[in-house]
């Protein structure tokens, strides 16, 4: 195959996925949005997990579904419906809600988690193309996706109808995060390692505490801070006033220019220090933190817990921690 067919083939698939998905977002538009709204309902009246099932290409997309709820606030685990009729049945519980995922509806390893939650009174929502299928109909939420062609030229091999599974989870994980008023910080709490994890860290977290902090009263002598500066490894001191707010800070810059000014070493750091300077409060986001000494271009900053500093910071543990 020369390069011209085959670019058209990739250009052919996305275009058929992507009018899936304009599709899929017609449909919530409608009556598929109303049915989304009571999963979401659903799910919310009941304490236990989601547990999130499919067969081939739909299971691979339920795992990640699952995944996602997980780590967004609904607690949710995939049973693999084959393993269920072996014993994984167990994993449901009275107070869960079963999401299953099946294109056509027909998938015959669904048949004995079906069974199961008719059974026992388990809410079974479905995510699948067919009302009058199998699953559809046993479902007490079918979610119908729009019938749109696949993207493999035979019609066979999944593509469009996953694109679109994946999407319609993505659409009901984001809708339960809000409505349970997921916020960043719980987010940092199911995300702790890697780059996000880090991301989601704050100032209180990653700060150097009380005792590290380099400080000279208001009315200390230039070398009086350059001793408290060279003790510490900062690069920099705060300057308090009685009531142990920060009122300044004297930097390496700082002091270079006022060597090169003749200011006296016994000369008072209130003509040397930066006054009102850049500094953060103990819950600002590591991300946030890193943008703003990036855009001032300082190394260090004290974090201040109604104007007195309670910790420091340098650029360095930022970028330690894997901040970027």
């Amino acid at each position: 195959m020369s390069e011209a067919p085959r670019r058209q083939t990739l250009t052919r698939t996305i275009q058929l996925e992507a009018e899936g998905l304009n599709a899929l977002q017609a449909a919530l538009e409608g009556e598929l949005g109303d049915a989304v709204l009571r999963a979401v309902d659903l799910v919310l009246a009941h304490t236990g997990r989601m547990v999130v099932t499919g067969m081939g290409k739909s299971g691979h997309i339920g795992r990640k579904i699952a995944a996602t709820l997980a780590s967004t606030g609904t607690p949710a685990h995939f049973v693999h419906p084959a393993e269920a009729s072996h014993g994984d049945l167990g994993m449901i519980g009275r107070e869960d809600v079963v999401l299953a995922l099946s294109w056509s509806g027909e998938a015959p390893e669904l048949a004995d988690i079906i069974a199961f939650t008719r059974r026992f009174g388990v809410p079974l929502v479905a995510i699948t193309s067919r009302a009058d299928s199998a699953l559809g109909s046993a479902a007490d939420l079918p979610l119908l996706l729009p019938r749109m062609p696949e993207a493999c030229p035979n019609g066979l091999a999944p593509t469009t109808s996953t694109a679109m599974q994946l999407a319609l989870g993505d659409a009901l994980a984001m809708c339960l995060l809000e409505a349970r008023g997921f916020s960043p910080e719980d987010f940092r709490a199911v995300h702790p390692g890697g780059k996000l994890g880090s991301q989601l860290k704050r100032a209180r977290d990653l700060m150097h505490g009380a005792e590290e902090l380099p400080l000279v009263p208001q009315g200390a002598t230039l070398q009086e801070a350059i001793i408290e500066m060279t003790s510490r490894r900062f690069g920099v001191t705060g300057v308090i006033d009685a009531d142990r707010r920060l009122v300044g800070v004297v930097t390496d810059g700082d002091l270079r220019r006022a060597l090169q000014r003749g200011h006296a070493m016994d000369g008072g750091v209130a003509g040397v220090m930066t006054a009102t300077p850049r500094a953060a409060s103990p819950e600002m986001l590591a991300a946030d933190l890193l943008r703003m000494m990036n855009d001032q271009r300082i190394s260090s900053m004290f974090v201040l817990d109604q104007g007195a500093p309670v910790g420091i910071l340098h650029l360095h543990d930022l970028l330690r921690m894997g901040v970027r």
